[in-house]
This record gives C-alpha cells, sequence and structure tokens, in this order.
C-alpha cells in the first residue's frame, strides 16, 4: 500500500475531508473512485499525522479483514516508535484488535469508542485515543465517526 487506508470503500480519508474542508470528497480525485495520495500525503505532514500498525506481524485465522480473525504474532515496538517522533502526544487507535494491543503493551485499561485515557510512555505524557472503526462494516453513519474524530483535533 502507499499510504493507509487507500480502500475506497474505507471512509478514513472522508471522515479527514468532513472535518478539516467541510466536504467529504475532498481527499478524493474527483470523477474517479479513488482517494487523492498526493493530497493525502501533504495533509498529513501540515497535520503532523503519522501513522504505523499496532502489530508487525498477523495470522488471518479466516480469509476475512475482521478483527475477530486476526492473530497478533509480534506486536509493534510502540515504546521504541515513539522514541523517534518525540513531539508525538497523542496515540490513535481505529479498531478493537489494535486497541487491545496498545492496552497490553502498556497495561492500561481500554478507553470507550470515541473516549481517551491519558498514558505516560517513555517519560513523557500520551493520550491514548479509541475512535470508531472507518470501515463501512462498523454500524455509524458517516456523520457520527465524523464527530468522534473531530473530539480528536480539538
Amino acid at each position: 500500500m502507499p499510504f493507509y487506508y487507500p480502500n475506497w470503500i474505507n471512509d478514513f480519508w472522508r471522515i479527514m475531508g468532513l472535518i478539516h474542508f467541510g466536504e467529504k470528497d475532498h481527499l478524493c480525485v474527483a470523477g474517479e473512485k479513488r482517494f487523492d495520495e498526493a493530497a493525502i500525503r501533504q495533509f498529513c505532514t501540515e497535520h503532523g499525522l503519522a501513522f504505523y500498525d499496532t502489530a508487525c506481524e498477523v495470522r488471518r485465522l479466516k480469509d476475512n479483514a475482521s478483527d475477530a480473525f486476526l492473530e497478533v504474532v509480534t506486536p509493534t515496538d510502540i515504546t521504541s516508535l515513539l522514541l523517534k517522533i518525540p513531539h508525538c502526544n497523542t496515540l490513535v487507535t481505529t479498531g478493537q484488535k489494535a486497541t487491545e494491543v496498545v492496552a497490553q503493551t502498556f497495561h492500561c485499561p481500554v478507553p470507550p469508542v470515541g473516549g481517551n485515557i491519558d498514558l505516560t510512555i517513555a517519560g513523557r505524557p500520551i493520550r491514548f485515543w479509541r475512535l470508531p472503526s472507518t470501515s463501512r462494516a462498523y454500524p455509524l453513519p458517516l456523520e457520527q465517526k465524523a464527530e468522534a474524530y473531530r473530539k480528536l483535533f480539538k
């Protein structure tokens, strides 16, 4: 994948478009069913967004994308990753499995969907958010998902 959330049926970039530009298709290529990678890269750079997976190795237990059928074989060393980005003060997960990995790694409770908790990681404060999945399989309208994400950016 050249960038995170490239799947046309995932709503992550539409949510960012709604929140930051007032239009869900702002980060889409006009007239095409694809996202605008250059616009997304520029947006992420300007807003200080970085993405990474919470696992470096996973095993699919069934032939689908459901978190329920993923086994984390090797979790990401999140602490080492955060040490490389010293100005990072927020950690966000968008799925159940990713949230569980972070909670297990830092021995903390799982935040409620749309909520956050404060952690100390590598000696610095980090706010850990759990936001709704941007998959269309997650049963929440786009506008409600955007409202949850909007809280993160306030």
